[in-house]
């Protein structure tokens, strides 16, 4: 499946255009506006990139935790560190299994999608677009219906005007 998006300024010409893409045979499946007064980008599917590479951060350090425990627990067993001299023998292993737990996280953390709650892909600026109140006309369809809606939305002088595929 194929991905036009369309950005435009004002409310009219978006409508404008709208009507005119109905007028040459694309249904409402096939065609969204997204902005103030229609669909969100929640509602469309836009994916907040954030809120994706934060869920995936935190399933990293949850996974990797009890493995970073069990590595730094064993590597004190093998070297015998004594840091915490206070704390005894099992009470250093421990710690080295906290200490261990802890560079888990944070490998989670980096690995996992944290440097990605930064922003990045193409949804982002979308998103702010919307947010800055500018408005999107997203067609979905093959490379026919995407190539027809090209041609008719060129003559309404978008913003911007970007086609993406299925796995991009």
């Amino acid at each position: 499946m194929n991905y036009l998006i369309a950005v435009f300024d004002d409310r009219i010409r978006v409508e404008e255009a709208y009507t005119a893409l109905e007028k040459d045979g694309l249904t409402t499946k096939q065609v969204s506006i997204l902005g103030r007064g229609f669909k969100s980008a929640d509602e469309f599917g836009l994916i907040d990139p954030k809120l994706n590479a934060q869920k995936q951060a935190l399933s990293m350090m949850y996974w990797l935790a009890p493995f970073g425990f069990m590595a730094g627990f064993g590597f004190n067993v093998v070297t015998g560190l004594d840091t915490f001299p206070w704390a005894g023998t099992l009470g250093n292993h421990i710690f080295g299994g906290v200490f261990g737990a802890i560079a888990g996280m944070m490998g989670g953390f980096f690995v996992g999608g944290g440097v990605g709650l930064v922003g990045s892909g193409d949804a982002l600026p979308y998103r702010n677009r919307l947010e800055a109140g500018k408005y999107l006309i997203i067609v979905q369809g093959t490379d026919n219906i995407t190539g027809k809606a090209i041609s008719l939305l060129k003559k309404f002088n978008p913003e911007s005007l970007q086609g993406y595929q299925e796995g991009d």
